[in-house]
């Protein structure tokens, strides 16, 4: 039961297959990267946020002079 594979009239390889241990191993590797770069983003975007929330917190307290001479907060 030989079947030949034929593509676009030329005869081919079969593909390789894979063992479900390889196809473990990719998937391992895919989360693994994802949640890598889930945590530096992660990282990143807190740091943005604790930065504008200190900088309202010192504006607002008058450490920092304001932005626009409009825009004073006070308490």
């Amino acid at each position: 039961m030989n079947k030949d594979w034929i593509w676009q009239g030329g005869k081919i390889d079969p593909p390789e297959r894979l063992t479900k241990q390889e196809v473990q191993e990719m998937i391992d590797d895919a989360i693994r990267q994802h949640n890598r770069n889930a945590s530096i983003i992660s990282f990143c975007v807190g740091w943005v946020v604790l930065a504008l929330f200190a900088e309202g917190l010192l504006r607002l307290i008058g450490v920092i002079p304001p932005l626009l001479p409009w825009l004073k907060i006070t308490l």
